[in-house]
């Protein structure tokens, strides 16, 4: 007998993305859409028993950075085990088209310098099996994947394929190159790029030190950009910028968005240095909004920091005379040697090389550093617990705590991290998180997810946005579940034109969440070795995603892969079913 429907999630509590009140409700899915909520007799060829836990839309996670790895993996972890089901890339102006032959090792560098990507892994993994960006959406068109990917033409790219040597020197592009950037840029839009994204950061270098080619990319050149997407009619803008002149700069890409008439998001964190400048970045998108101009800002829910350990790109012995002795050895072979009594004491009694070693300057001062714990780390500590509160408790030196700590953990040991929050967090606290997410032209973004392997793991932010704003957080206020779950299903959806996803509604798209609430936890970092060449990257999972679902077909069971890959390349912008699915 034919089932009435592909697949029925009973009896959960449904939490549907309009920022409503949560309800009890049956979702009914038919060809991959939502089909009916509500109590619904027919039966489907699967079912799922949600009583007891919630029911939401996929998460839709618009700030990764998994251009390359899209091209050798179709499981976009880590954020599909975050209940994931769409990923945007291209972000902060990286990525590999368009490129040609000859610019391969250089936009490899400059992705193994801003995203911490190893040039072995890219080397390998990249096929090159394309030119144009057109025809690196082909290639990622012939794929398919654990969750829906769109893409943004990167800036750095653009730039250099367009300018050579000149782009990567950052000189001025003349008209010519405006004129030839912007018509890649619209012919990338009508092909189904997603956006434009670049970077004006000095924190994005290659991995020679030398600061990304769109820098200091002129009004001029990015307004041109911004009108080739007008042309087409498509796309969005994305932006990280240091806001040195955030007067200016400010100005500079609402005029941007007014002449082109494309949306903006912005990546917006608590400086250290200027640590109210986010409120005057509200006050500016209020304005622009009252003028009728779409500029959001992406805002990382917990602090953004650096992980130490000896598996990882860093730890606070790199500098150290000895320690520079063993760190090509086996991990193994490294926690025998510091574990030595002789090799300690010299070790520990050794002065660090770099000025920016642990400890050596106020950014990286021992106040700064915390103990992650290997059982669900902590994202907002107290001072108290820090590794200098710590030293200043047992009469331990800070090395000797930090030393200790990193040959914890794992079977054999060698394990063990240190955190070191640098950005959202001056006021040792995350209270203007909660208030940056309070805005109405505000999303959570930010989370790298596919990015800096070896020294940050913020693709688990969407699991934190659950388990900490609303539900463990203690040292200030939460948000309510179902604004959370807007904010990270139908807010970042519609703020990159994904308009049939991020609701459980009829006719939209039937990705979705089965989570045991109750039960949802976040698991501390960890390392693997399953990038190409064996290439090591730290990955992070979570305890309570019963399901995932991806356009009505489940992905994952208790964190655990189905074999289903039903997501797909996202060609531009998706429009808001135009009729309701039928009950």
């Amino acid at each position: 007998m034919e089932k009435a429907f592909d697949l029925v999630v009973r009896g959960g509590t449904v939490v549907d993305g309009t920022g409503g009140a949560a309800f009890e409700a049956d979702v009914a899915v038919r060809d991959g859409v939502v089909a009916a909520v509500g109590r619904i007799a027919g039966t489907g060829a699967e079912e799922i028993d949600a009583r007891g836990q919630i029911v939401t839309p996929g998460f839709v996670d618009i700030h990764t950075h998994y251009d390359g790895q899209a091209t050798w993996d179709q499981r976009l972890q880590p954020s599909s085990w975050h209940g994931v089901t769409t990923v945007v890339m291209g972000n902060c102006g990286v990525g590999f088209a368009p490129c040609r032959s000859d610019d391969h090792d250089l936009l490899i560098r400059l992705m193994e310098g801003v995203e911490d990507i190893p040039f072995p892994v890219l080397a390998d993994g990249l096929p090159w099996n394309w030119e144009s960006y057109p025809e690196y959406l082909d290639r990622l068109g012939e794929r398919s994947f654990d969750v829906d990917v769109g893409s943004q033409l990167p800036h750095a790219a653009l730039r250099v394929y367009v300018m050579g040597q000149r782009g990567v020197d950052r000189e001025p592009a003349t008209e010519a190159d405006i004129a030839a950037m912007a018509a890649i840029a619209r012919r990338a839009m009508e092909a189904g790029a997603i956006g434009f994204g670049t970077s004006r950061t000095l924190n994005h270098r290659s991995s020679d030190g030398s600061p990304i080619a769109t820098l200091t990319a002129g009004e001029d050149e990015l307004t041109g950009i911004a009108m080739g997407m007008a042309a087409a009619g498509k796309g969005v803008l994305q932006v990280v910028s240091d806001f040195n002149d955030p007067v200016e700069e400010f100005a500079m890409l609402r005029r941007i968005v007014e002449r082109s008439g494309r949306p903006l998001s912005f990546s917006l964190l608590q400086s250290p240095r200027h640590p109210d400048q986010w409120k005057y970045m509200l006050e500016q998108m209020s304005k622009a909004k009252a003028a009728g101009q779409q500029i959001r800002a992406q805002v990382a829910t917990r602090p953004v920091g650096v992980l130490f350990g000896l598996e990882l790109t860093v730890n606070p012995f790199i500098s150290h005379p000895s320690y520079r002795t063993i760190k090509d050895l086996p991990l193994a072979e490294r926690v025998a040697r510091l574990r030595d009594p002789g090799f300690r004491a010299q070790l520990l009694a050794e002065e660090a090389a770099s000025r920016q070693a642990a400890g050596a300057s106020p950014m990286r001062s021992w106040e700064r550093f915390y103990l992650l714990g290997e059982d669900s780390p902590d994202y907002e500590p107290t001072p108290d617990h820090s590794i200098a509160a710590i030293a200043q408790k047992t009469g331990k030196a800070p090395h000797e705590i930090a030393l200790d700590h990193m040959l914890d953990g794992g079977p054999g040991g060698g394990r063990g991290l240190l955190y070191l929050p640098l950005l959202n967090y001056a006021n040792d606290n995350l209270d203007h998180v909660w208030t940056m997410l309070g805005h109405d032209c505000v999303v959570p973004g930010l989370s790298d997810g596919g990015a800096h392997v070896g020294m940050i793991c913020d693709g688990s932010f969407p699991t934190t946005n659950l388990v900490h704003w609303t539900r463990d957080r203690a040292r200030g206020p939460t948000l309510t579940l179902e604004r959370m779950i807007k904010a990270q299903c139908r807010d970042t959806a519609e703020t990159v034109g994904l308009f049939d996803r991020g609701l459980v509604q009829p006719g939209f798209r039937a990705d979705l969440n089965v989570i045991d609430y109750a039960r949802l936890k976040l698991k501390a970092p960890s390392v693997a070795y399953d990038l190409p060449t064996g290439g090591r990257r730290l990955i992070q999972r979570a305890d309570g995603y019963t399901a995932t679902i991806v356009a009505g077909d489940v992905t994952y069971r208790d964190g655990e892969p189905t074999g289903a890959l039903p997501g797909r390349l996202l060609r531009g912008a998706q429009a808001a079913p135009t009729r309701l699915a039928a009950e």
